[in-house]
């Protein structure tokens, strides 16, 4: 059986200025000079030292990287040689939330450093050439935190006694710190998704289906607070529409799917209802294999289409925690 992987779209065309290429799915639209190197600060340790929580973060130096798309990849995974066996991933990715731009995951999980270089390899024109995703981890001793944005700049942030390491590193690859690095996110720019996809070759990943399985690798959970509906500046939204993508065991050890629509206060009750709604079709011995794959707020527009539903009605109708349907999709 072919194994499942991605790859970038080949009539997309790479745009180059001077020596410096930059990835796919980020570009300039405008004028600029490229200027490859890095920035270095200090942060000052932070967080509540009795809490035991693994985010608190000690007294590091920050550098943030501009290299050349061609190179990036080999900085990436020399800079991830300075970790211990066990990190913690991250993945952000542009996802379809009417109000979050991001979807950040991150893991809980004290995870081998292999886990997380076999997905960089196995999905390596995902991480490194398309502009809607940001990758990277963190370890906690050492401490280093080592993250590629969605513009494929690498922020590395790192404790006093590995910083000499870092610097031997980035020195390796002819970068020198400077007041003015500058990538494409110094210019307009435009983002885009590379991957190609074909009925022709079903072993082409989209990609929904790489961050569903790299939630399943990595063990990624939303870094959202489940228990609060807020917008990306912070404000409460109350009650709003969901769809909801649940995964269930099917026949030949094939998955199936289903999707959810439904009004709740927030993630964790729009889950609970999601996984309630496929419950009366789903053995037993099956329930802890659903899997809610994903949760993401409508407007109720959008949500009355995904409805069928027209006109849209009143507003006190969808202010109500509720079922509002269930279908079935097909097999994976």
């Amino acid at each position: 059986m072919t194994q499942p992987r991605c790859e970038v779209d080949p009539t997309i065309e790479r745009v180059a200025i001077d020596s410096m290429t930059f990835p796919l799915g980020i570009y300039p639209i405008e004028p600029m000079e490229p200027k490859q190197g890095y920035t270095l600060d200090f942060e000052s340790a932070d967080g509540d030292d009795n809490s035991g929580d693994w985010e608190e973060w000690p007294d590091r130096y920050v550098y943030d990287v501009v290299i050349s798309a061609e190179r990036l990849p080999i900085l990436v995974f020399s800079l991830l040689s300075l970790m211990p066996d066990r990190i913690f991933p991250i993945l952000d990715v542009l996802g379809r939330d009417a109000f979050r731009e991001i979807d950040p995951y991150i893991s809980y999980d004290h995870l081998g450093l292999d886990r997380l270089l076999d997905g960089l390899i196995r999905y390596h024109d995902f991480f490194f050439e398309d502009g809607l995703v940001g990758f990277g981890a963190m370890s906690d001793d050492p401490f280093l935190y080592v993250f590629v944005d969605e513009h494929k700049i690498i922020t590395i942030r790192a404790e006093p006694k590995i910083k000499d390491r870092v610097e031997r590193i980035l020195a390796a690859f002819d970068l020198r710190e400077r007041e003015d690095p500058a990538g494409a996110d110094a210019a307009a720019h435009e983002h885009r998704s590379v991957l190609r996809t074909s009925p022709d070759r079903p072993d082409l990943l989209s990609v929904d289906e790489i961050v569903e399985r790299l939630k399943d690798d990595w063990h990624l959970l939303l870094n959202v607070d489940p228990e609060s509906n807020v917008d990306d500046r912070g404000r409460p939204l109350g009650v709003t529409p969901w769809r909801c993508l649940v995964r269930a065991p099917g026949e030949k050890n094939a998955d199936r799917y289903a999707e959810i629509l439904v009004t709740a206060n927030c993630l964790r009750e729009a889950e609970d209802m999601a996984i309630d709604a496929v419950l009366p079709e789903i053995d037993v011995e099956q329930y802890e294999d659903l899997q809610v794959v994903s949760a993401d707020r409508l407007g109720p527009k959008e949500f009355m289409r995904e409805l069928g539903r027209d006109p849209v009605p009143p507003m006190e109708e969808l202010s109500t925690p509720r079922i509002w349907e269930r279908r079935w999709l097909s097999d994976a």
